[in-house]
């Protein structure tokens, strides 16, 4: 099959960051087109910003179920396969329910949906629906994150006995302090973001990092939250106490208050025999530390680079690539999928991922809230 998969965008109209991220990585491995949207709730604006990046607006709709209506009255070659859901966090679980119902292949941002309930119910719906599901843990995307976990696979690490994960952000500092402005935004209101803001939204990203490269299971969690107002209703600090079993632990951090703080994302990974570390602000260094050895650096782009590390590669060596390069790497496993091509498992995160993804985050809500006590997660 050599025709561009047709695209349908949910949200990220304007000036939204993960918009233009997802627009770009569609592009980047010239396997998709952008044929229809619902980039915004406001038609004048939805068609405005259509014009503004070149979109025809034919097939640029007014709301997301006039999007579905008109959408199945086209012949299925026309018709747009596969939707990617970019809107707020309330929004992710009746779109992508009734996409998947409708047919459609799904990419949606995380988390994948407000409750741990309403993830049960998607993943039976997409059980029945037989499309391709994924779910855009972005960093899954990096050629060292796949490399790591290549590696870790093939038992470099040996036995591994913990595990220190941390997402450190500071944007909220300029919001948090101001009583008005905290109560105006999206994230910090429980309607639309769900029962957290700090692991919701960037505490679930260590939580998935973790199960990811070590392809270890959590299976529960000690947490504190800092709310650090008390009309403040959402956590924006965060440390998790976690265990992958009887002698293998480890912590997540995760916080967006933490002044000066950019987008933080790394992990450390200690196993009997080595360690991995990788950060993501310099994402094209994989640290192997050794008790007994020097140090060693892995680059991307190198022939001693895994397949699925190699296959994520787009420049030669010494060529810095980043964050839209990494989407791209999940957009480029989804396309596979939707081709029926051969994929590895390691290319796109699933819907399995936004289900644990969602136990996560309920069970640091548990945890925090009865006390700071372990919290098991389902297995």
């Amino acid at each position: 099959m050599s025709k561009k998969i047709r695209l349908g965008i949910l949200g990220g109209g304007g000036d939204s960051l993960i918009g233009v991220l997802h627009r770009v990585a569609s592009h980047i491995n010239d396997n998709y087109q952008i044929v229809g949207a619902v980039f915004n709730p406001d038609f004048e604006q939805n068609i405005n910003f259509a014009k503004e990046i070149d979109i025809p607006t034919n097939r640029v709709y007014k709301d997301f179920d006039t999007f579905i209506e008109e959408e199945m009255k086209l012949p299925k070659e026309e018709r747009i396969q596969v939707c990617s859901i970019l809107t707020p966090n309330f929004l992710h679980f009746p779109m992508a329910k009734k996409l998947l119902e409708n047919g459609f292949h799904v990419i949606c941002e995380k988390p994948m949906t407000t409750s741990l309930e309403e993830a049960k119910i998607l993943q039976e719906t997409h059980k029945k629906a037989g499309t391709v599901f994924a779910l855009t843990h972005t960093y899954t995307g990096y050629p060292m994150v796949r490399q790591m976990r290549e590696m870790i696979k093939s038992g470099d690490l040996g036995k591994i006995h913990k595990v220190d994960a941390r997402y450190y952000q500071g944007w909220i500092n300029t919001i948090i302090h101001d009583e008005e402005k905290r109560s105006s935004v999206w994230r910090l209101d429980p309607k639309r973001a769900g029962i957290s803001s700090c692991m919701g939204d960037i505490g679930v990203h260590a939580f998935n990092l973790i199960e990811y490269t070590t392809g270890l299971r959590i299976n529960s969690v000690l947490c504190d939250f800092n709310y650090l107002y008390t009309d403040n209703k959402m956590d924006i600090d965060g440390t998790a106490l976690i265990r992958m079993g009887e002698h293998t632990k480890g912590v997540i951090r995760s916080s967006q208050v933490a002044t000066g703080e950019e987008n933080g994302l790394a992990i450390t990974i200690y196993g009997a025999k080595a360690a991995f570390r990788w950060e993501q602000e310099r994402p094209n260094f994989l640290y192997k530390l050794s008790d007994t050895e020097p140090t060693q650096v892995y680059k991307p782009g190198h022939a001693y680079n895994s397949d699925l590390s190699l296959g994520g590669t787009k420049l030669p060596p010494g060529h810095p690539e980043g964050i839209f390069d990494s989407m791209a790497n999940i957009y480029l496993g989804v396309a596979k999928a939707i081709r029926e091509e051969t994929y590895n498992d390691g290319e796109f995160p699933t819907m399995l991922d936004g289900v644990r993804g969602m136990d996560f985050i309920e069970s640091t809500v548990k945890s925090h809230k009865n006390g700071n006590v372990w919290v098991d997660l389902e297995k």
